[in-house]
């Protein structure tokens, strides 16, 4: 990647001589730092620029991951037309609750401070869910003056720490954090969700109407192409002969269901077959405990492999897996499906049988989906795939005309380009 310049990017008028739009996108991550938000805001922040929209991106310096991925970066720093300004917070492990705390505070005060006394009436900012009560700011610097902002919400708050048990449904925390989320919504121009699911669920609990609340899926970062299995560096590594290949490449995080496939993979012992389980989470050493236990052979558990061989690797099977747990989707969705679409290979997907998931992969035709708990499903469509190799190797096909269709990051930033301009305080109404 080309070193980021520190100068000032030249002015893009709009037609007529106007000034073009000017949006600041709020995110605590951004790359580098390894955080999967800060990827997307670094890259949408570049596309939007490059549409001719004047970018500016308020964060952090990297301190998502563990310590040896934290880097120094310029408080100001200009790529690709876009300027990313970060602020100081300490660098403490979000695994630890208190420490996460005192690191999202620190940023929100920094913030409401510059919102305060330096944001612009001319400007769309949009508060991501990253801290998850980040556009708490933007609605109370609108108390005092003019502030428009849209939110965009990534994870669902609380209704995702109630799910993994941080606080109980119902508790007083719950519901202070619901009156938050009213306040800040109702205060919106505008909301981006990642999918439909998530509409619904921010239009049951909060005063927005449903015309301005937008499903963009997040898309997968430029790189991402198809390679035949045995082409890879990392089948041929690993051995991989003609058995046929799943894999799982990403975090085994709660939000995901692994019991459903590995219990496919027992049943699938004696039949050319390989499950491959590559990255790291939550429910790794679970993952790890139940290979063991159930003497899974014919299943390998991986560690998260580096970025720059990532295409390589998620190349290296003849389908990839995508799995959400029960009662996540709308909460959270599984961008990995992207980056599964992106290679071309044919989809596994594990979810409710309601599932947006399910229903993309299904009017695709790029994969098969199977309900969370029915390993016997499961392995008797792996069976098909297994089987009939040219029909796989069609959905994988199908699987990257979709992603070609609507998840690249240039269909998804045009999205967002719109709703930033139905947000735009300078349009006149009948123009947007």
């Amino acid at each position: 990647m080309t070193p980021p310049s520190t100068q000032t990017p030249p002015e893009t008028p709009r037609a007529g001589g106007e000034r073009p739009l000017r949006v600041v996108l709020v995110n605590q991550y951004c790359y580098p730092d390894i955080a999967s938000t800060g990827h997307l805001i670094h890259d949408l922040a570049i596309e939007l620029a490059g549409r001719g929209l004047e970018v500016e991106v308020l964060t952090t310096q990297p301190s998502y991951g563990d310590k040896d991925s934290w880097v120094d970066c310029p408080k100001v720093q200009v790529e690709g037309g876009a300027t990313f300004k970060r602020v100081w917070v300490p660098r403490v492990s979000k695994n630890v609750l208190a420490g996460r705390a005192i690191k999202d505070g620190v940023f929100l005060m920094q913030l409401g401070v510059r919102m305060l006394f330096g944001s612009r009436r001319d400007t769309v900012y949009l508060y991501s869910t990253a801290p998850p009560y980040g556009a708490i700011v933007g609605a109370m610097v609108g108390l005092v003056r003019k502030h428009t902002y849209v939110t965009l919400l990534y994870d669902s708050y609380p209704q995702l720490a109630t799910w993994v048990g941080t606080f109980k449904k119902g508790s007083f925390i719950e519901k202070v954090w619901h009156r938050i989320n009213r306040f800040f919504y109702g205060r919106a121009k505008q909301a981006i969700v990642l999918c439909d699911a998530a509409k619904r669920l921010v239009c049951e609990n909060y005063p927005i109407d449903a015309d301005r609340v937008h499903p963009i899926p997040n898309w997968a970062p430029p790189g991402f192409e198809p390679i035949a299995k045995h082409d890879t560096d990392f089948a041929r590594r690993h051995a991989y002969g003609d058995e046929f290949v799943l894999l799982y490449s990403g975090n085994m995080g709660l939000y995901y269901d692994f019991e459903t496939v590995l219990g496919a993979a027992e049943l699938l012992k004696d039949e050319p077959f390989k499950l491959v389980i590559v990255g790291g989470g939550g429910k790794k050493a679970d993952v790890v405990k139940q290979v063991a236990d159930r003497n899974l052979t014919n299943t390998t558990v991986l560690p998260y492999q580096p970025f720059e061989t990532l295409n390589d690797s998620l190349n290296a099977c003849d389908a990839s897996l995508v799995t959400i747990a029960e009662g996540i989707e709308g909460i959270s969705f599984p961008s990995k499906l992207y980056t599964s679409l992106a290679v071309g290979k044919a989809i596994v997907a594990i979810a409710e049988d309601w599932s947006e998931l399910r229903e993309k992969v299904e009017q695709a035709d790029c994969g098969v989906w199977a309900k969370l708990g029915d390993a016997e499903g499961l392995a008797e469509k792996l069976r098909g795939l297994i089987r009939d190799r040219a029909r796989t190797a069609a959905m994988g096909e199908r699987a990257r005309e979709l992603f070609e269709r609507e998840y690249t990051r240039e269909a998804s930033a045009s999205k967002y380009e719109r709703v930033l301009r139905l947000a735009d305080p300078n349009a006149k109404e009948g123009a947007r």
